[in-house]
């Protein structure tokens, strides 16, 4: 199985469009996301993707590990949000997400998490990276109509997609 790592940010006049224009700009916005909690499978590949190629028809579900991080109107800090993983000699791994408005902080959120999870499972880490995504507010790729910066709400996200999409039914 191949885990792609794709990133987006998106801004619109409410937090659910600009969460969808930043779904939009990863292109994971035509498929129900389906979230689990994070372990990576040993048999998988972990690959950075920034945005994803087709996988399915629309409407499928799909299945990720998701950072989000949202921010309001006439919000100064910005919307930051980051994906982190570690992998053992055997392939198995692990995924960890935080957000936030400072960059720096929620890496290291991510960092202190991947420890505890390594630690919890006592396996020796042999592969390890984090994807950060940061958008100033109202600064993104996807502006729903009539929204200016000062009244759009701004989200990031970064997101490991499992596989190709899969029917519902």
């Amino acid at each position: 199985m191949q885990i792609r790592i794709v990133t987006g940010t998106g801004a619109g006049r409410t937090a659910l469009s600009a969460y969808d224009a930043a779904l939009a700009a990863a292109n994971v916005h035509d498929y129900n996301l389906v979230t689990v909690s994070s372990v990576v499978p040993a048999h998988a590949t972990v690959e950075r993707v920034g945005t994803a190629p087709d996988l399915g028809p629309v409407g499928n579900r799909l299945t990720v590990v998701e950072a989000r991080a949202t921010v309001g109107p006439d919000t100064a800090a910005p919307a930051c949000a980051a994906l982190g993983w570690t992998r053992a000699a055997d392939g198995r791994g692990l995924f960890y997400e935080a957000s936030g408005p400072d960059e720096r902080a929620v890496r290291e959120a991510v960092e202190v998490g991947l420890a505890d999870g390594v630690a919890l499972r006592d396996w020796e880490p042999t592969t390890r990276g984090i994807e950060t995504v940061r958008a100033a507010p109202g600064a993104a790729d996807v502006v729903a109509p009539a929204a200016t910066p000062e009244d759009a709400y701004t989200v990031t996200v970064a997101l490991a997609v499992y596989g190709d999409s899969t029917p519902i039914a």
